[in-house]
């Protein structure tokens, strides 16, 4: 029997392979217009966890998925957010100077340029994503899930909420819609398409996994907001305490620093126990949620 390697082996042979599949999926930098696909590569080469694609291939291990297809539906989460990420760190949105360490596209190139960008990684992802070889049926299925979690009934709807909340006194329930679109939708749709890379999805499999991504979804953002009020500049890679000087509405500012860390560590153990029928198989999205609720940057 093959050993299965220890999870940050696994994470980091994933992680050096989505690089390569990113780099094979990008046009080419010598591509006119050159400017444009170099700010491209910048924007989504050398950096991150690459969060979205481990849940690609982590489902994708429950139903022994086909590893080009992985690799094609995991590009295709990733270049949707690389693309938020650099319309969300321009001024018109929430104004930020760092990413991932270094400068955001807009202060190392321009804001045309990065508007661009996100317009044409957006283009891009949908482009690699419905290019797969998989039954027609399922690979229609999978590029609309894709569409609907990165618009208005998802990642930009959340986008959307959050940038009208800013100043206001939102309750609880209001942050959890908002976080439930702007985070957890492409937290969600990067299980599905990993699981469907690999199989029709049957309702019961479907809605387990529904509950596994609505916990590690919320669960990310209430760690993002600890880690925004506790951790430096250096260590996130971005600018730490940003929401409270934007006095941005936060799970930290409403619950308080303890009760976020326990929201935390409760929507942890509710990931585990959605995933408890599908056994050891599912032990990689166990991990992520473990990695998701414990990270420290």
């Amino acid at each position: 029997m093959t050993t299965a390697p220890m999870f940050e082996d696994w994470m980091k042979s994933v992680q050096v392979a989505m690089e390569q599949a990113l780099l094979q999926y990008l046009p080419s930098v010598q591509q006119t217009p050159e400017r444009l696909h170099e700010a491209m590569h910048y924007a989504v080469l050398d950096g991150g966890k690459r969060v979205r694609p481990l849940l690609v291939h982590a489902a994708g291990a429950l139903f022994d998925a086909d590893e080009t297809e992985l690799a094609r539906a995991a590009v295709a989460v990733e270049m949707i957010h690389a693309y938020s990420l650099v319309h969300d760190d321009m001024p018109c949105m929430d104004d930020d100077a760092l990413r991932r360490g270094k400068p955001t596209v807009h202060v190392k190139y321009d804001e045309a340029c990065a508007l661009l960008v996100g317009d044409a990684l957006q283009s891009q992802a949908f482009d690699v994503l419905a290019d797969g070889r998989l039954e027609p049926a399922r690979q229609l299925s999978m590029v609309r899930l894709l569409a609907k979690a990165s618009g208005s009934l998802g990642m930009c709807g959340g986008q959307a909420i959050d940038l009208a909340s800013v100043g206001l006194t939102l309750s609880l329930e209001e942050l959890e819609q908002m976080h439930t679109l702007k985070t957890g939708a492409l937290l969600r749709v990067s299980v599905l398409l990993g699981a469907l890379a690999g199989k029709q999805l049957s309702e019961n499999e479907i809605a387990a996994l529904d509950q596994y991504s609505s916990a590690i979804g919320l669960a990310f953002q209430v760690v993002d907001d600890v880690l925004d009020a506790t951790a430096d500049s250096a260590t996130l890679g971005k600018t730490a305490g940003k929401d409270a000087a934007d006095n941005k509405p936060t799970y930290v500012s409403i619950l308080g620093l303890a009760q976020s860390q326990a929201l935390a560590e409760k929507l942890r153990m509710e990931a585990h126990r959605a995933l408890e029928q599908f056994g050891d198989k599912a032990r990689r999205l166990r991990e992520l949620a473990d990695l998701i609720v414990q990270r420290k940057a």
